[in-house]
């Protein structure tokens, strides 16, 4: 079994660094592929970009999805994952500061699996990052891996 990955996209680098400290102090190891907006994230996602030698069949165990990014927002990251054959069924947690009802409404509705709002207290931050690497990590059975072509990645807006 490969080592369980984590992708987190998330632009700001003080909640980048918050949720390294809070994976260690918490002793979830998994290795943690950062992207700092929803283009390379989707670069990674399917391989293409600065990520185009990395085989696209292993995908992350989850994925920690911010709304707010540059470039392409969190929404429409959602939107091309939940579109496309090999990564419509990835996990995707949205943690995000957001309190938006449309927000959390709209990703629920293009298929999140799941909406945190990030607390502002770093102990709740720490408990709730323990949580989700509890749950999607160690309890969360990933569905199977789809036997659709690696080659069908859909072009993305720049």
């Amino acid at each position: 079994m490969s080592r369980k990955t984590i992708l987190l996209v998330e632009d700001n680098p003080d909640d980048v660094m918050l949720t390294q400290r809070a994976l260690r102090k918490n002793n979830i190891l998994n290795e943690l592929i950062v992207a700092e907006d929803g283009v390379e994230a989707l670069d990674y996602l399917f391989a293409r970009g600065a990520h185009a030698g990395r085989d696209p069949r292993l995908q992350p165990q989850v994925i920690l999805l911010d709304i707010k990014l540059p470039r392409m927002d969190g929404i429409e990251v959602l939107r091309h994952i939940r579109s496309h054959e090999m990564t419509r069924l990835l996990p995707v947690v949205i943690l995000t500061s957001s309190r938006e009802e449309r927000d959390r409404l709209e990703t629920y509705s293009l298929g999140a699996n799941s909406y945190i709002r990030k607390p502002v207290d770093f102990q709740q931050f720490m408990e709730a990052v323990r949580q989700l690497g509890l749950y999607w990590l160690v309890l969360n059975e990933s569905p199977p891996q789809p036997s659709g072509s690696i080659n069908t990645c859909p072009p993305c807006a720049s």
